[in-house]
């Protein structure tokens, strides 16, 4: 069969876009995983479905490269919510869409008709391992050392509706994402995998990040993963509660206001092409 699709991309995280409001997807998985191939298919980080919703103005699937699906997807929310405006099929500044981590609601910032950012409110950041997951006891894990791959390392724990692993390094540029990231992803601390955020502070509103994604190993940006890691910073003293922090990333820089009640996350999201592809 044809497929159309989307590509788009916000902080240089690259998604197959799919309207599933009149087209049905049986395996979704199968499909993130042939059609994420760089070499041999359409490449990306990985597939977003757009669905419609009972409970919102629409609903996101995502799933990682390797087929794995996510609950929650920041740089994903932002692009299905551009394109929900800009092919008029919601027509308010104001979105909510829902996802698996509960419904999420959006500002668009539009221009000449189409939407250039968007800013996301991602609700609570969870602390308590449980709730992440990961296996360690007390009410959170905030600089906590242990051991791993014969080396200790000081981690924070914060859940943006996945699970998230904040390294504070000295030099993130040079650090081994690749080798810490892949041993601390599968380390039996955490049941559900993690995603690992290494970061650099430049000062109280500016930091520096890598990432390592499950399933997806490093990518150029992650929406939760900037949550996560100006929730870290704040937490470990490094940042200030309450203001916009800019976080660096491969991709490009992301926004994010860690508050009592919520994290709020602001990025770009641009549409790469349309195109179409036999499956």
């Amino acid at each position: 069969m044809e497929l159309n699709f989307t590509k788009m991309q916000g902080c240089g995280n690259d998604y197959i876009y799919i309207n599933c409001f009149n087209t049905q997807i049986e395996n979704p998985e199968l499909l993130a995983a042939t059609l994420s191939d760089r070499r041999y298919s359409v490449g990306g980080d990985g597939l977003v479905l757009i669905l419609p919703s009972d409970i919102a103005d629409a609903k996101m699937r995502m799933f990682n490269l390797d087929g794995s699906e996510s609950k929650m997807c920041g740089n994903a929310i932002r692009c299905v919510a551009k394109y929900l405006y800009d092919e008029c099929i919601v027509s308010t500044a104001k979105m909510s869409i829902e996802t698996l981590s509960g419904i999420k609601t959006l500002d668009l910032a539009i221009k000449n008709g189409v939407v250039e950012m968007v800013s996301v409110d991602m609700g609570r950041a969870m602390l308590v391992p449980s709730a992440i997951p990961v296996n360690l006891t007390g009410e959170s894990v905030i600089g906590r050392c242990i051991t791993f791959g014969g080396t200790d390392h000081s981690i924070t724990c914060v859940s943006m509706g996945n699970p998230h692993t904040v390294i504070f390094c000295e030099d993130v540029t040079h650090f081994p994402v690749a080798e810490v990231g892949a041993l601390l992803e599968t380390d039996a601390l955490f049941p559900e995998k993690t995603n690992v955020e290494f970061v650099q502070v430049v000062d109280t509103r500016h930091i520096k990040m890598r990432v390592w994604e499950r399933g997806c190993g490093e990518t150029f940006a992650c929406g939760t993963g900037a949550c996560a890691a100006a929730v870290a910073a704040v937490l470990n003293g490094h940042c200030c509660k309450g203001v916009d922090i800019k976080v660096e990333l491969v991709g490009g820089d992301l926004l994010v206001n860690y508050t009592d009640d919520t994290v709020i996350m602001t990025g770009d999201c641009k549409k790469v092409f349309d195109g179409t592809v036999e499956v």
